[in-house]
């Protein structure tokens, strides 16, 4: 898709900012870095315009928070509807790699309900490209209909290719070799395939949250007293979200300390894979002094206790806001219960928190959900009412 130079927010279409016109989205445009990043290599050289961005911080006002602390919310769960979430960001650097190596599809690889599956898939579609998803599942189901649920939905209705694994199969064979062989396969056939990592988390997708940090400073300077935050929190499912965000509050004015609350795996393996992703930046830093990465798998990944979907349910009954049960409920659910167990530690701090996305996600746990709402019953109609065939409208 050719370059277009529409009018920007601040500055020149080659600034990493959004457009006024409304013209912008699924653009390709040229990418200058933030000036405190322009030391790190590679730099991209193009972005796709996918997201709908800034998106919105307001304060988010949970209950029982320890005294004079201010929780912030930013709104990344509202980067768009088909293709939302944190996922946006990376894919927005990933998609215009793929279409400059003139690729003609994707792959990438996931859990069943991936959101970064079905972003992809949204991504690759916008751009004329097909995409062929790997997804986990059980052993009783991979062999099976995957059905319509939640995320499967979207990328069955989009014409992506389904190809199921093992949970034991991903295990001991591993999500690489994984993709390079269904890469092999489309070779074979003639395709052009683009491998996109798990939650396209490399080093290029990470430029999508070191370029977040740039959003987030330029948020804080429109406001009157401009103050910034003290922590920023988000949850952990592949690495690329927090080696952006951490390397980017590092690097700028920003500062803060970055929390990554990860749902999966355990922290010594994700200070390794942010490492892995640093290096390959030549950012020159260590990954344990500019993120703390904690526990909050629970059960494991993609999997609730009740405890869990029912803080779900209050925060969205408390708040409005809807919070997923597999990235951003773990990591409230997490942060909060850090906040009552040491208070002192959270005191007076302004905090920051990043809402991943992943609503889809909730169609899945419908069954767990169920018997903590209720809110329902036929309503009581007087019998003195007055009725008449054909008064009420039904369109």
């Amino acid at each position: 898709m050719a370059s277009t130079s529409p009018t920007t927010v601040n500055g020149g279409s080659d600034t990493g900012t959004r457009t006024l016109s409304g013209f912008g989205f699924l653009t390709k445009r040229s990418y200058d870095p933030p000036p405190w990043a322009s030391h790190l290599s590679p730099i991209p050289s193009h972005i796709f315009s996918l997201g709908h961005l800034p998106t919105p911080i307001h304060k988010w006002n949970l209950p029982n928070l320890p005294s004079n602390t201010e929780l912030w919310l930013k709104r990344d769960d509202l980067s768009g509807m088909q293709l939302s979430g944190n996922k946006v960001r990376k894919l927005e650097f990933l998609m215009a790699d793929a279409v400059a190596q003139g690729s003609d599809c994707i792959i990438t690889i996931g859990g069943i309900q991936s959101n970064h599956c079905r972003a992809s898939a949204v991504a690759a579609k916008y751009l004329n490209l097909d995409s062929h998803l790997i997804l986990r599942t059980s052993e009783v189901l991979v062999d099976k209909d995957p059905g319509l649920c939640g995320n499967l939905l979207v990328e069955r209705l989009l014409g992506a290719q389904v190809e199921l694994v093992s949970k034991e199969e991903y295990a001991k064979i591993g999500s690489v070799a994984l993709t390079d062989l269904l890469k092999e396969k489309l070779i074979n056939k003639g395709r052009r395939p683009y491998v996109i990592p798990v939650g396209g988390s490399n080093s290029l997708g990470a430029w999508g949250y070191i370029e977040a940090i740039r959003e987030i400073e330029k948020q804080l300077q429109d406001l009157d007293h401009g103050a910034g935050f003290d922590d920023i929190v988000v949850a952990c499912g592949s690495g690329g979200t927090i080696a952006g965000l951490a390397l980017g509050s590092w690097l700028s004015s920003l500062k803060a300390t970055v929390h990554a609350f990860s749902v999966c795996d355990d922290p010594d393996y994700f200070y390794n894979y942010v490492q892995g992703l640093l290096d390959g930046l030549s950012a020159g830093v260590n990954s344990r002094n500019i993120v703390k990465v904690k526990n909050a798998k629970g059960l494991g990944y993609a999997m609730n206790t009740t405890e869990e979907l029912k803080f779900v349910k209050e925060v969205a009954e408390a708040t409005g806001v809807v919070l997923d049960p597999v990235y951003s409920g773990k990591a409230a659910y997490a942060l909060t219960k850090d906040m009552a167990e040491h208070p002192q530690k959270w005191q007076g701090r302004k905090i920051l928190f990043i809402h991943t996305g992943g609503l889809l996600g909730l169609y899945d746990k419908v069954d767990q959900i169920a018997p903590l709402v209720g809110n329902w019953q036929r309503m009581e109609i007087p019998k003195s009412t007055p009725r008449m065939d054909g008064l009420g409208k039904m369109f």
